[in-house]
């Protein structure tokens, strides 16, 4: 028989999660089912290996039947049907009771890039989704004010497990740590899913990392044995897939086919797929040097091609295409940078609405407002824009990796940046807190995923900044690194903090063998 070990938890109410019985299904799922994800993590590697020999991505041949055959997604949800605005967010309870009561048709609740997996985040995270599922979630501050759930309508429940790559170390089985994602689903599944589905709804999932449809067939063959496990009716779980990196847009149609039972629509995650644009083809020189990230609009050729194909795919196999993160956090301070920043973030919107997305993200509750009209404005009595097929869009294989016709410049200002939004967000990271707003921008681990990846690219490529003529180097680098640390310690950060993250981004910055996902690394660091 095998050993289960379970960390314990100083979290209050940690007995609700961590239940002898939910912890004999996320074991039952994880055993069945590990070695598969084992399976996809190798099949990346292979897949980078073969980039880094020269090769490149292309729509697969092997799956042409798919993409040619009439088939369609199941028909959501009525819950599910209108999701014009988003608003995502990690899941402590005050952040969790304002996004849902904040006029948004959908909340997702993050337990991946804005959350850093500290065991304790890890279990509070699970006691919130049970108080969401009961509507009985409730929270006091510190200072004594209260937050409850609103008595009317409240934001659909939708939950992003951890990616594939991460596993959790507090639940063991003979001493090797279960699968992350397996037990952020599992948890919610086996607690919840009877509790939504008594109510209207059901465990609905955004699916994060995916870079192939044989991971969404192994989420496929997750749904179904849990949902046989736990008694529930077949099609009870749904799911919506961020397309966020650039081998899943290669296949967003098999995607769909292999979860049309559970399939909900597509995301087009757009920091994450920048990431993994540089990620993939960082080796493969100047061609695939994107400019500062700043700079990078979604209007940029590669761009537009990913989001148009994104709506049509989706469109033709009767699923929801939402848009990307309006990440801006409003100042309490200075009405002008909220008035410019209202107008990028409504301008930014039209586009997705006149483009066909059925509705779109934002980080904080005061854009919903922002995001809604346009969408009204957009979808009129409708609740969605399925019936916008898109079929004028053409991609071709070449329009998906056209980097280098990306408008823009690298430049050391922008280095800076990346180093100094880097720096403020790995020492939060570190101490627990993986959603920061800075600069008036939410950051989570997905934006400095960027920002270290292009300066790792930007060193090996020897590239020059346009605006100081000097060589990106590992010496420039850390020379910047030491400089944003001092300025920071200057603004109040606690000096070793500020050291700690420090060491992790140079790490990860700068070594010659490139970390997949600086969580990884990171993941070292906390207890």
């Amino acid at each position: 028989m095998s050993k289960i070990h379970v960390a314990a938890s100083a979290v209050v109410g940690s007995e609700k999660v961590l239940t002898n019985e939910a912890i004999d299904f996320v074991v039952h799922l994880d055993q069945l089912f590990h070695e598969k994800r084992d399976q996809r993590l190798a099949a990346r590697k292979e897949q980078r290996q073969m980039i880094a020999n020269g090769g490149t991505l292309d729509f697969l041949p092997s799956t042409r039947a798919i993409r040619e055959a009439e088939w369609q997604v199941a028909q959501a949800p009525a819950d599910l049907r209108d999701r014009r605005v988003e608003i995502t967010g990690p899941t402590d309870p005050k952040m969790a009771i304002n996004a849902l009561n904040s006029g948004a048709k959908v909340w997702l609740a993050d337990l991946e890039d804005s959350n850093t997996p500290h065991w304790s985040n890890v279990v509070e995270g699970q006691l919130t989704l049970q108080g969401v599922a009961r509507r009985n979630l409730s929270f006091t501050s510190p200072e004594g004010k209260s937050y409850k759930l609103n008595e009317g309508p409240l934001a659909t429940l939708v939950v992003r497990p951890r990616g594939w790559h991460l596993l959790e170390r507090n639940v063991t089985i003979d001493g090797k740590p279960i699968v992350g994602a397996i037990f952020d689903a599992g948890m919610h599944l086996f607690h919840n899913a009877k509790e939504l589905i008594a109510h209207g709804s059901g465990p609905y999932f955004y699916l994060a990392k995916t870079e192939g449809h044989l991971e969404a067939r192994l989420w496929n063959e997750i749904f179904v044995e849990a949902q046989r496990y736990l008694g529930i009716p077949q099609g009870s779980v749904r799911a919506t897939l961020l397309i966020e990196t650039i081998p899943a847009a290669f296949e967003m149609e098999e995607i769909l086919y292999e979860l049309k039972d559970h399939m909900s629509g597509l995301n087009a995650g757009r920091w994450d797929y920048l990431f993994s644009m540089i990620k993939v083809f960082r080796d493969r020189g100047a061609e695939f040097l994107i400019p500062d990230r700043g700079q990078v609009a979604m209007t940029a050729p590669m761009m537009r091609a990913y989001t148009d194909l994104l709506v049509q795919t989706c469109h033709k196999r009767g699923a929801f295409a939402i848009g990307g993160m309006a990440a801006f956090v409003p100042s309490r301070k200075d009405e002008n940078i909220n008035k410019i920043a209202f107008e990028k973030v409504r301008a930014d919107k039209i586009r997705e609405a006149e483009d066909g997305f059925d509705g779109s993200w934002v980080a904080h509750p005061d854009l919903v407002p922002v995001c809604q009209a346009v969408f009204d404005g957009a979808l009129g009595n409708k609740p969605n824009q399925l019936q916008k097929m898109r079929l004028e869009v053409k991609v071709q294989a070449g329009d998906l990796l056209a980097v280098s016709k990306t408008p823009g410049v690298i430049t050391q200002e922008g280095l800076r940046l990346n180093i100094d939004v880097s720096l403020q967000y790995l020492a939060a990271w570190l101490a627990g807190n993986g959603a920061v707003a800075i600069h008036n921008l939410m950051e989570d681990a997905a934006t400095v995923e960027i920002s270290r990846s292009q300066i790792w690219q930007q060193v090996k490529n020897k590239v020059i900044y346009a605006d100081t003529s000097n060589e990106a180097s590992v010496d420039l680098v850390r020379k910047i690194l030491a400089e944003e640390s001092e300025l920071l310690i200057a603004r109040g950060w606690d000096r070793a903090k500020i050291a700690q993250a420090g060491e992790l981004f140079e790490r990860v910055s700068l070594d010659n063998d490139y970390a997949d996902f600086l969580t990884l690394p990171a993941l070292e660091m906390i207890d």
